[in-house]
């Protein structure tokens, strides 16, 4: 059984901060971002590639990121590198991504019964000689 975290009775303040951040992960391209700066730091012309968009959208997205403290950056030369200083949110990730496929093997599951009691039905009408 699960015990109650410390911070479950959160001040509505603290949960508006909660759902900002939830908010910046709530866009697939920020995720992406994020999933390619998990192997490590690059600057925002190699993301802008890996990403297959626009530099002022991948720096949009970046800017959101790093607001949310989920990011960092750092300036060599010209060049502006990006890297991950929140590796929590990949814990996050794995618990969403894991709940996500719990969640879908069981439709899975359920959307094979039919099937598989359709099929147990017609093999015990064979055998009783019943037809459809």
């Amino acid at each position: 059984m699960r015990t109650k975290p410390a911070h479950a009775d959160l001040a509505p303040e603290a949960l508006q901060l909660v759902a900002e951040r939830f908010r910046v992960l709530a866009e697939p391209q920020r995720l992406r971002i994020l999933q390619i700066l998990r192997n490590g730091e690059q600057n925002v012309t190699e993301l802008t590639t890996n990403l297959a968009t626009t530099q002022p959208n991948a720096s949009k997205h970046l800017r959101l990121l790093q607001e949310a403290g989920f990011i960092g950056r750092r300036q060599a030369g010209t060049s502006v590198y990006y890297f991950v200083t929140d590796p929590s949110v990949f814990e996050l990730c794995d618990v969403v991504c894991t709940s996500l496929y719990e969640r879908m093997a069981a439709h899975a599951r359920v959307l094979q019964q039919p099937a598989a009691n359709a099929s147990s039905r017609g093999r015990k009408r064979a055998a009783t000689g019943i037809k459809s």
